[in-house]
């Protein structure tokens, strides 16, 4: 099956100014603590980038990353989360903002928060640059939204389809072609 880039979703100014309001809610909350900003592989990497650098400077920032995989080279997530790299810091006692590129279905970022609730961080928060809430099969926490779009299987800014299209500096449908 081929596919095509279609329409953009959303483009690299709206991106960037939505990036800016969600650090600046960020900084409000953690103003004068140390925040653990945990990044999901590979896909939230240019979100994370962005948002930390749009943080107050008196916000401590430490980052760490973990990589899941249930996509695969699919366009629907296989509902099976399996962790790829798992996190290098101690989060126990600690503030945690998760970083995610892209919730859908829920069950990743659901998983997600239960693995790092059992760890005992002092406080658990999400963050989540896009939102499909058509596909939502579990309810899952979401402390700070950029966008909610349609069911519709987007590219760009760190979001790809089989290791393609990370690098597009905006959100685009990916479309089949006949």
């Amino acid at each position: 099956m081929n596919y095509r880039l279609s329409d953009i979703l959303i483009d690299e100014g709206r991106l960037h100014r939505r990036v800016k309001e969600i650090a600046e809610e960020v900084s409000r909350e953690y103003q004068g603590k140390e925040l653990i900003v945990v990044g999901v592989l590979k896909g939230a990497v240019l979100f994370l980038s962005d948002l930390i650098r749009e943080l107050d400077v008196g916000v401590c920032v430490k980052i760490d990353f973990m990589a899941v995989s249930s996509y695969g080279a699919s366009t629907k997530s296989s509902g099976v989360v399996r962790i790829v790299k798992d996190l290098d810091t101690d989060i126990k006692g600690k503030d945690v903002l998760l970083v995610e590129d892209i919730v859908d279905s829920g069950l990743t970022l659901a998983y997600l928060v239960k693995l790092l609730r059992e760890r005992d961080p002092k406080s658990l928060k999400t963050c989540v640059l896009l939102d499909k809430p058509d596909r939502r099969q579990v309810q899952v926490p979401v402390d700070y939204r950029g966008f909610s779009i349609p069911d519709e299987f987007v590219v760009g800014y760190g979001l790809d389809y089989a290791g393609l299209w990370r690098n597009l500096p905006a959100i685009f449908v990916l479309r089949t072609e006949a």
